[in-house]
């Protein structure tokens, strides 16, 4: 089992979560789960997912996007080694399932920045996060 180490403030509001083996946290993971099915997992628990890479500048300017949005998304930081375990598009568009940076909305995946951005500039982004439960419809944090 894994459970957080501790925890520190991130300069964009966010904070970073550091797991050691324990079995006292109420945090714990199964560390029997394979990769896949943690991400799985994590996709399916959060209404918006951000898996990254560590430093990922394009990780920065999604959460910075959302949050003026009024959305705190989950993001989840991937070795290099767990990065294929994402999920590709369900409508098998290539280019949004090159790896990481990637954005779930909705267990959906909607890909990376230039995706994300593409559905801010055309109005869709925000009805996509009112169905998701990640804001009321009045566009606030839910």
């Amino acid at each position: 089992m894994q459970g957080v180490r501790r925890f520190r403030p991130l300069s964009d509001g966010g904070v970073r979560l550091e797991l050691s083996p324990t079995t006292a946290s109420p945090l714990a993971i199964d560390v029997e789960e394979s990769t896949e099915t943690r991400i799985q997992r994590l996709i399916s628990e959060n209404p918006v997912v951000i898996f990254s890479r560590p430093s990922c500048c394009m990780c920065h300017v999604m959460k910075r996007l959302l949050s003026t949005i009024g959305v705190h998304p989950t993001v989840i930081e991937l070795d290099d080694h767990e990065i294929p375990a994402l999920p590709s598009s369900s409508d098998g568009d290539s280019s949004s399932s090159a790896g990481a940076p990637a954005v779930f909305i909705g267990g959906s995946r909607v890909g990376g920045l230039e995706n994300l951005v593409a559905l801010h500039l055309t109005g869709h982004l925000r009805a996509m996060l009112v169905e998701a439960g990640a804001l009321e419809g009045g566009g606030t944090v839910s």
